[in-house]
């Protein structure tokens, strides 16, 4: 039986908005990171019968299937495909997803799967402007929701009333994102996994970015305390307590252990156990519960069975009320940082928590580690993984 590996993955750093990616089209960051994963490996860009690529706001310079578009920047053969998926922030994930169930299927010998956002240069939720296209979302989903204003803002202060989580319970929750995702870097832990991007001025002069822009050192609770709450005038949500506006890509490469053997290649993990699920719209952002609970029955283990989780920071409510009601151990939940401290570039969010995990699991020999994310619309995607 057929299953599928892992064999590698690379991402670019994240860069803060209007920081040192911004210069970079898309297209062109999402060809860099796929020029790295070759060239990492060996591979002949021939040999991939697929990239399916995530990306979220797919308007502007991410119109027009960028996962297509990548390929071709990328300088790979015309022959090479690739098509653009849209699963909010989890899209990257949900590509992962479809990699694996065509490589197991048989429809894939060898794919790559990833994707990227330029939060700088396509502003969140430009796809979803309310002007000359109309509105989103229809008038019956309004009609059933006695037209709320779907906002992920408001879902994660309800979230925090639900689990009764205070204004310094997250805030302190985002000073350990930062803190752990500084040690990380001054640790060298993401340096296997982090393709440095070159960024050519309109003057011909050329930049390489290295490092993850959105790490914030020093910061305290008082500080974070003093920040605007702007989703609700005596609510827990702010800016220091959220994800950050960032741009970023990655990419994983992915075939079976056999193929794997036949190119001389040595896979990093497998994936074990997947799950979808949706949730409700309003607080939007619960996914993760029951994507969690799902994938762990699918594989028949429980939260005490796995070594090391991401879970995407999308707010601080978001990931702390996930670990609060499954109980997951605190000291395993995103070890090296989260979106928070490294930044949410949402199409390509997915691939990069997943990247930063495989990596993390090599490196301390952990057998399994799960992923989820929230998603806009209320959903969510699940991954374990299992080392090789």
């Amino acid at each position: 039986m057929r299953d599928a590996v892992i064999v590698d993955a690379v991402r670019s750093p994240v860069g803060k908005r209007g920081g040192g990616l911004s210069g970079l089209h898309p297209v062109d960051l999402s060809a860099q990171v796929l020029q790295a994963l070759a060239a990492r490996n060996n591979l002949d860009p021939a040999r991939v019968d697929d990239v399916i690529w995530g990306c979220v706001s797919q308007v502007g310079e991410q119109a027009g299937c960028i996962g297509r578009y990548a390929v071709l920047a990328a300088g790979w053969p015309e022959e090479v495909p690739g098509f653009t998926v849209d699963r909010q922030c989890g899209s990257s994930q949900q590509a992962v997803h479809l990699a694996a169930a065509g490589v197991i299927a048989g429809h894939y010998d060898v794919a790559i799967a990833g994707g990227v956002e330029s939060m700088s240069r396509v502003p969140m939720g430009a796809a979803k402007a309310e002007g000359a296209h109309g509105k989103p979302f229809g008038p019956m989903v309004r009609e059933r929701y006695d037209n709320f204003a779907f906002n992920q803002g408001i879902g994660a202060e309800m979230i925090a009333d639900e689990f009764g989580l205070s204004r310094t319970d997250l805030d302190q929750h985002a000073l350990d994102s930062h803190e752990k995702a500084a040690a990380a870097i001054d640790e060298g832990r993401f340096v296997d996994q982090i393709a440095p991007i070159t960024v050519t001025a309109d003057d011909g002069t050329t930049t390489v970015v290295t490092t993850d822009e959105g790490i914030r050192r020093g910061g305290t609770i008082d500080k974070l305390a003093g920040l605007k709450t702007p989703f609700k005038e005596d609510g827990v949500i702010s800016a220091g307590n959220a994800s950050q506006i960032s741009d970023g890509s990655a990419a994983l490469l992915i075939t079976t252990s056999e193929l794997a053997s036949v190119h001389g290649w040595t896979p990093i993990a497998r994936v074990h156990a997947v799950s979808v699920v949706g949730a409700d719209p309003i607080t939007m952002l619960k996914g993760p519960i029951p994507a969690t609970a799902k994938v762990l029955s699918r594989a028949g283990m429980s939260i005490d069975d796995i070594g090391t989780f991401e879970i995407n920071e999308a707010f601080a409510s978001v990931s702390l009320g996930w670990q609060r009601s499954t109980g997951a151990d605190y000291s395993r939940l995103n070890p090296d940082g989260g979106a928070m401290a490294l930044g949410h570039p949402l199409g390509g969010s997915g691939a990069r928590l997943m990247t930063t995990m495989i990596h993390r699991m090599r490196a301390d020999g952990i057998q399994y580690g799960l992923q989820s994310m929230c998603e806009g619309g209320g959903m969510a995607n699940a991954t374990i993984l299992e080392l090789c």
